[in-house]
């Protein structure tokens, strides 16, 4: 008891380590089967449920302009590299934007235009049987329209 603070070297722990595995070897050959058998599916199930070991990913490493190896990334690029899409998604968004607000406007000042510089005051558009005017077109056919005249 009075050594428990003291440190085994390396070459001690691994005699102890060897001197306990010989120890547990000679008793598990004198166990009765049955306890044998036990362990075995014990030692089995806490196999089945251990923690999975941590696998070593290698990333492939580079030689920059100065010679000096390394891995291609920046930590500090590595975590604010979703910024990037996200500031041109943005822009794009805000061009759209203005885009359609100015392709409104256009279309807003033409029409303008077309209703100053018209013959037909304002007012005609107005009036509903004008518009339905509009949208049948002029009289197409003006000969039978003239033989309706002649014949009255």
């Amino acid at each position: 008891m009075k050594h428990l603070n003291e440190q085994l070297t390396e070459s001690q722990a691994d005699q102890f380590g060897r001197a306990s595995a010989a120890l547990l070897n000679e008793g598990a050959q004198v166990l009765p089967k049955n306890i044998k058998e036990r362990l075995y599916a014990a030692r089995m199930k806490a196999i089945s449920v251990r923690k999975p070991e941590k696998v070593l990913v290698q990333k492939p490493v580079l030689a920059g302009i100065t010679g000096n190896w390394s891995s291609g990334s920046n930590a500090r690029w590595d975590s604010v590299s979703w910024i990037a899409p996200l500031v041109v998604l943005v822009f794009g968004l805000i061009a759209i934007a203005q885009w359609q607000d100015d392709s409104r406007i256009n279309d807003i000042a033409e029409v303008d235009a077309a209703l100053l510089s018209d013959d037909v005051p304002p007012d005609a558009y107005a009036d509903s049987g004008f518009m339905a005017f509009l949208k049948n077109g002029p009289l197409s056919d003006s000969s039978d329209s003239a033989d309706l005249v002649q014949s009255k």
